[in-house]
């Protein structure tokens, strides 16, 4: 199990005192490696519009909240992927994701630090 940065707890409380529309959400789970990986910590938008080839943080029809590479606008929604094959479910298991369950988009990883664009 990872443990959070020295650094962390500050930064989440200076950003809540700074805007309630900015996050910061942990990853579980395989489905957008190798991007990202379970446990990296990474600042949200609430409120963004998406854009194609961005990250965005949606809720799937069971419920569950993810993150997903948003592929394209549909009538019908977001058409979101990931970008691991083998793992996770997209939008070519459940269908496009109304405006209304994407709940974030993805500024930054803020943890762990490394070089490869989000």
């Amino acid at each position: 199990m990872t443990q959070d940065p020295p650094w962390y707890p500050h930064l989440f409380a200076r950003m809540r005192r700074a805007s309630g529309a900015w996050g910061l959400v942990v990853v579980r789970g395989r489905s957008m490696q190798p991007t990202l990986y379970d446990g990296d910590r990474l600042l949200v938008r609430h409120g963004a519009v998406p854009r194609p080839g961005r990250l965005a943080v949606v809720r799937l029809p069971d419920g569950v909240l993810a993150v997903k590479r948003v592929t394209m606008r549909r009538p019908d929604g977001w058409w979101v992927e990931r970008d691991n094959p083998d793992e996770g479910v997209d939008s070519w298991l459940v269908g496009a994701v109304p405006d209304g369950d994407v709940v974030a988009v993805v500024r930054a990883r803020v943890w762990p630090r490394r070089r490869r664009r989000l």
